[in-house]
């Protein structure tokens, strides 16, 4: 490096009598860059003990330069990282320190977060983000992984127990406590107003037969009633909880179902459902805005539809095998649909004594912590002597056989307690005890079905295999 560059202000270690006074020097000796000035105007250094006076050394800026400082960053204590009030800087507070630590902002209960476009709302398991209501009661759109009715979905014991906050300290989260769960062991409580659930149950039992040994069709008109009154109570629940499905296209396709395949047979299923979801889908392009939610108001929409019309269906084509067939008599069909009713409702009634009098291990205690384990086994073992002694005594003239009756009664105890769960999920993930109140003592019609839409398509599909008439 050249000591050209420096020009005539001489060598920092020169004396006072070599270097040029400010009057001395003219326009041309002066640096035409900055130096650093050690002016006496800020007074004489202070002591190390003292407190540190927040000043900054910075070099003489020359007279033509008229552009702004930039602002300076203050650290106090109160405004930490944020640039001076004056200034605007496009970022706050929270977008400072978001690039301190990659954790997404916790929502506590009580906050109302409003998600917008920058800033979408963050959904968790524990305490979703209100997507629909906000603190001026307007609706905003749903977001996609949270639960749209803003409600707290039920949490594990230990998350209820204690959870951490953002801060980093404990505290008691505001759900079920630990001391209201159910001890270990303890029999499991049903719940149930016995008498008025089995009145009820004998009404609905006479009701069905009657139907049966009048015609098929009449059985048909009773199975697309109940799958309708179970879709409206579907619809109604998730409407409460802040989803707006298309309810007239989902009711009308459960309850088409059942008589398209009645009258067409399983061809005609696709179209039922491809139709109902052109309905649906229609429905929503016909909205406004992109606010109405139309993907998980299009999904909610359509899972009734699947799971209650779809797996209903079943109950047409089965009884659909009194009327056509290589073997055709009347009470194929008729035969099947009873004793499918009838493994159900021993299964039931079996899981429900024997879980209430021994039940210990729950089944799946974080859908349903009244189903278990011992109730399970106790309603397999009920079905299977139920069907067997149907058999025995010739309750009917289609299912007659020991080896057949034992793997109709293996099939309704493995998917009618699925049934039952997933109806339970639904209503856990929802944070309702029934979907209705139809049924006095058993709840909803949804409520009190659940055991046979996922039976339904097994034993059809079982009853082709098998063709229990043939033997």
């Amino acid at each position: 490096m050249s000591d050209d560059m420096w020009g005539d202000s001489g060598s920092l270690f020169d004396g006072p009598d070599r270097r040029k006074s400010d009057d001395e020097s003219t326009s041309e000796d002066r640096p035409t860059t900055p130096t650093f000035s050690f002016d006496d105007e800020s007074g004489p250094l202070p002591h190390w003990t003292e407190a540190p006076s927040g000043g900054i050394s910075r070099a003489d800026e020359s007279a033509e330069d008229t552009e702004e400082r930039a602002p300076v960053r203050s650290f106090d204590d109160d405004d930490l990282g944020i640039l001076d009030d004056d200034v605007p800087t496009g970022r706050s507070e929270d977008d400072l320190w978001a690039t301190f630590t990659a954790e997404q902002p916790v929502w506590q209960p009580g906050d109302s977060p409003e998600p917008t476009r920058e800033s979408p709302a963050v959904g968790t398991f524990d305490e979703p983000a209100d997507s629909v209501g906000s603190s001026t009661g307007q609706q905003s759109r749903i977001v996609i992984g949270t639960d749209p009715s803003g409600m707290n979905r039920p949490m594990s014991e230990s998350q209820a127990a204690v959870r951490e906050d953002s801060g980093g300290t404990r505290r008691r989260a505001a759900g079920k406590s630990k001391a209201s769960a159910p001890r270990p062991g303890a029999p499991a409580s049903s719940g149930r107003d016995l008498p008025v659930a089995t009145a009820v149950g004998i009404l609905l039992v006479a009701i069905f037969v009657g139907t049966l040994v009048y015609r098929p069709w009449a059985a048909l008109v009773l199975v697309a009633v109940v799958l309708g009154l179970a879709a409206v109570e579907f619809y109604d629940k998730v409407t409460e909880k802040g989803y707006r499905p298309a309810v007239v296209p989902g009711i009308v396709a459960c309850v088409i179902a059942p008589i398209a395949a009645y009258w067409q047979g399983d061809g005609a299923l696709p179209l039922v459902i491809v139709f109902a979801f052109i309905a649906t889908a229609g429905t929503y392009i016909g909205a406004r805005s992109v606010d109405i939610g139309p993907l998980p108001n299009v999904s909610i929409t359509t899972l009734p539809i699947v799971w209650v019309g779809l797996a209903g269906a079943y109950a047409g084509l089965i009884l659909r095998f009194s009327t056509t067939g290589e073997v055709l008599r009347a009470d194929n069909g008729t035969d099947t649909l009873f004793m499918l009713a009838l493994a159900v409702v021993a299964n039931d009634v079996g899981a429900l004594f024997v879980g209430a009098a021994a039940g210990r291990t729950p089944l799946r205690s974080w859908i349903s912590p009244g189903k278990t384990v011992e109730g399970f086994i106790g309603g397999a073992l009920l079905t299977i002597v139920v069907l067997i002694v149907a058999g025995i005594g010739g309750w009917n003239t289609t299912w007659d056989s020991t080896g057949d009756l034992l793997l109709l009664a293996i099939v309704v105890s493995i998917f009618a307690p699925m049934g039952d769960l997933v109806e339970s999920m639904f209503k856990r993930n929802l944070g309702v005890k029934d979907f209705g109140s139809l049924v006095k003592g058993h709840g909803g019609v949804l409520d009190r079905f659940d055991g046979f839409l996922l039976t339904l398509p097994i034993v059809y599909y079982l009853t082709l295999i098998l063709e229990p008439w043939a033997g």
